[in-house]
């Protein structure tokens, strides 16, 4: 682990590659898993407040799910997660033309009707953060779901901490970024990471 601010950020995020190939996966991430996506303190609320600038975009059971039950429910480990349709597919969630899950409040922000992009646990992923009292844990989420983002992220040599630019800079901010590229640019750092 690597100590940055708050976060104590796993080795796997320097030394892995990643690229996003929504062609092969479809969009998996927006239907697979036992809950749906974490929401951090207020996220729920810009989510509300947004609703009417993408609830078009999405099909009318996904908006009777959101009507029936609320913007965010509470999951198994008692946190706040976005609603799912049919206990699989996120409720924010729409098919475009060519099958391609993806997110009705990104499309909505990608269009400039709002200002919130997505929830910063999607726009992390596979990255997931699990925040305790003095640290935040950084972990990359490795899973199958995401070969074709790996193979990508390989071919064309994008490691996981690049990828995930933006998302660490809203998250955490530039300074915190540039402090995860100066270490990621240090030999001494890349010959270590590759011993282990």
């Amino acid at each position: 682990m690597v100590e940055i601010g708050r976060a104590l950020v796993s080795i796997d995020i320097f030394r892995e590659h990643f690229c996003c190939d929504l062609e092969k996966c479809l969009g998996a991430c927006c239907i697979e898993g036992d809950a749906g996506a974490p929401l951090s303190p207020g996220e729920a609320d810009s989510i509300s407040q947004c609703f009417p600038h993408f609830k078009d975009y999405l099909s009318d059971d996904h908006r009777q799910v959101i009507s029936e039950n609320g913007f965010a429910v509470i999951d198994r480990e008692g946190d706040q997660v976005t609603p799912l349709v049919n206990s699989r597919q996120c409720a924010y969630s729409y098919r475009d033309d060519k099958g391609v899950l993806k997110c009705a409040i990104e499309k909505a922000w990608e269009e400039g009707l709002i200002l919130f992009k997505k929830p910063v646990s999607c726009h992390l992923f596979p990255v997931r953060i699990v925040s305790y009292r003095k640290f935040d844990a950084v972990n990359y989420e490795k899973i199958e779901i995401c070969r074709a983002a790996r193979e990508c992220g390989l071919k064309n040599r994008v490691p996981l901490y690049r990828f995930l630019k933006d998302p660490f800079i809203r998250k955490y901010g530039e300074e915190w970024y540039n402090e995860l590229e100066n270490i990621a640019g240090d030999r001494n750092f890349r010959r270590k990471i590759r011993d282990l």
